[in-house]
This record gives C-alpha cells, structure tokens and sequence, in this order.
C-alpha cells in the first residue's frame, strides 16, 4: 500500500462515475452513519468524545429542542440539538443556554470545553460553552461534516457548486477563517486538524477508491504536501494520533498513515463487515458483523498501534458504544453493559433506570453512561464494588 498519485484515467471514465453516483447515496449514508457515530463517536463527529468529570447528580434530563434530537456531554454539562436549535443543562438538570434555529438533520460534538453543532445539508453551523454562544456560522454551501480539535480551532466541510465540488473551511478558536481548500474532483467526507493546527488532513471518494490530502496551515502555496490513496477501498473516517500521524477506519481495516508516508495496516477485518466503532484517546473499540449471521457479531477493543486487548462474541443487537478512559459502554437491544478495555463486564446498579428505548449511549466516566433518546437522556450507573 503506498500513497503515490493515482494519475487520471481517461479510459472508462464515464463508466465509473456512473457506478461511483450509483452508490454515492448508499455510501454517503453509511459513511455519515459511522462518521457521526449513530450507530456506536461520533460524531461523528459524535461518540468521539473526551469526558473526565462525572458530576451529574439527576436521575434523567429532559431537552426541548425539537426531533431528531443528538446529545454530547462534556465537564459536567449536556448538550443537546435539534430541529429547532441548541440547548445545554447542567449537571442538576438545569438549563445554563439556549439557542434557537433551525435545522433538518442535527448533529452534535464536543471537544475540551467546546461543543460544536451543525446540520447536514443546511448551512448552520454554532459552536458554544457551557453557558454562551461562541461562534455563529451560516456556511457557504451545504455541510457535509465539521471537526474540532482540542485547541478549539475546527474546519467545515461543505459541498459548493454542482458535481463533486467540495471545500474545506479553517477557522481558528476565534471563529476567523484561516485556511481554505477546495477540492476539484471526488467527493470530500470529512477533514481533520492536527493537535497543532499546523496540518488539514481531508478524507475524499476518488473514482478507484479513497484518498486523504494533507495541507499545511498557513503555506504560501495551495498545493497538497502529501496524497495517501487506498485504491479499491473506502475509508469512512480518520483521526489524528499526533501530529504527524493519522488513522484511518475503512470498511475493512484499520491503517496507520505514520509521518506523511506509507500506509501500514494494522488490523485488517475483511471477512467481517464494520458495523460501528468509537474511539477515546489510544482506546479504540470496533463492532464487526458476521456476514449473513444477524446483528450480533463481534466487540474488539485495541490500542492505536493495533494491539488487541479484548475480543467477545455478542448474541445481542449493539445500537451504540462509547468509550472513555478504560471503559467501553455498550448499548445493546436488551439494556446497557459496562466492560473494561480487555472487555470484563461490570454489572449495574439495580436502582438505576432503565435504559429501555435508548438510541445512543454516552461515555460520561468509568462508572457513569447517558442513555438517550429522542426527548431525555437517562443517566445510568455502574454498581459499586462491595
């Protein structure tokens, strides 16, 4: 596997992009499923979070924000979006900010301090604390996806003009746009930023498969400084290690792009089909199905060098994970299980709620998990050693 140029292919051109639009739908919503962690981050842009303080003393909070609502927790507070904007409760269940908008397709993250809401295929993009508003964006075309680093510096990727015509906008942690790129060909997922803000790395569809383009912040040129091309695969998502090193999650594997150069795999799962994945820190967890064997399958969790640390068979739907520290949270069709990294499971405290009805879960510490769904989210607990 390297990451030399792909050179254009004049041939068959016509054939494949028919084909490439034919599953553009199909993949596009996978990819946004994974991406956004629906199904386990993201966000994801979601399930991608870095939660260290409990702090929640209420049993459930309730949100008012209109449907399809998304939640990210963060330093004690909650936040939610909606259809009809923005809302943040404490961890008393009181509300500290409110922001309505609209939005069709909300989405929600969260990084150091700051969340950051978008709508896919609108234009709204808010990114706040706790108690305000911190930075309001109309974008210049339809979002695709947004990203923020824990320096509060975040990018937007947008979808302009017809075709496959995507850009990427840089702003800094002061809401001022720094960088930008537009990319001429293949369809653009996602963008990163490094630790540093020093380098944009973008995830995009070519016409042979996947490619992530790296730019450096602030170069006086508009040139990329390195292509890294999966050909005949497809990458759904990638996140910085450092500030050189980049992994990425494709549909069959996982692949470390070390110091701008060749791509390593470092767990391959092609007789397995990915059905969600979460990532905290050097703790990274990966649901596979079984082809043709229903929705259960298989849990591994790994470090970021590819190190398994636990592997178990599940007989149970999986509807969402989330991870943090030393835990994974799993949210299953019959209720919510805490495990360690090497996958031990803990029980939960008899006195807590039920998570029944629950769409996504969320990692809050090692003994505390949000369920939620579409109106509240229930705070569940991992029972007490004895």
């Amino acid at each position: 596997m390297s990451g030399d140029v792909v050179p254009k292919k004049k041939k068959r051109r016509v054939l494949r992009l028919a084909i490439l639009l034919a599953c553009f739908a199909i993949f596009i919503s996978a990819a946004v499923f994974l991406i956004l962690d629906l199904s386990s981050g993201d966000s994801r842009v979601l399930g991608l979070f870095s939660p260290r303080v409990t702090g929640i003393t209420v049993d459930e909070l309730n949100f008012d924000v209109g449907r399809d609502r998304v939640f990210a927790y963060m330093n004690g507070s909650v936040a939610s979006a909606g259809t009809l904007g923005v809302q943040v409760l404490d961890a008393g269940g009181r509300e500290t900010l409110r922001d309505p908008f609209r939005m069709t397709q909300p989405a929600i993250s969260s990084s150091e301090g700051r969340f950051i809401a978008f709508d896919i295929g609108g234009t709204a993009v808010r990114v706040f604390s706790a108690s305000r508003i911190l930075t309001a964006i109309e974008a210049p075309g339809a979002v695709v996806s947004v990203s923020i680093n824990q320096n509060g510096w975040f990018c937007i990727v947008t979808q302009e003009g017809g075709g496959f015509r995507g850009a990427v906008t840089v702003y800094n942690n002061s809401g001022l746009i720094v960088y930008r790129v537009t990319m001429g060909t293949g369809f653009v997922l996602s963008a990163e930023l490094s630790p540093d803000n020093q380098y944009l790395a973008i995830l995009n569809l070519t016409e042979t498969g996947s490619r992530i383009t790296y730019y450096s912040i602030g170069s006086d040129h508009d040139e990329p400084d390195y292509l890294f091309d999966l050909r005949g695969g497809l990458i759904v998502d990638i996140k910085y290690l450092s500030n050189t090193d980049v992994l990425a999650i494709s549909t069959d594997s996982l692949i470390l792009v070390e110091d701008f150069e060749n791509g390593n795999v470092l767990y391959s799962f092609s007789d397995k089909r990915l059905g969600g994945y979460t990532f905290d820190g050097d703790f990274l967890a990966l649901h596979l199905y079984d082809y043709g064997i229903g929705h259960s399958g298989r849990v591994l969790t790994l470090l970021s060098d590819g190190t398994i640390l636990g592997d178990i068979v599940l007989f149970r739907d999986v509807i969402s994970m989330s991870a943090v520290d030393n835990s994974l949270i799993i949210l299953q069709s019959d209720g919510l299980s805490f495990f360690n990294e090497e996958l031990e499971e803990f029980p939960i405290s008899e006195d807590n709620l039920s998570a029944a009805g629950a769409i996504r879960v969320i990692a809050v510490s090692e003994e505390v998990a949000l369920a939620a769904n579409d109106n509240s989210a229930v705070i569940i607990r991992k029972e007490e050693e004895r």
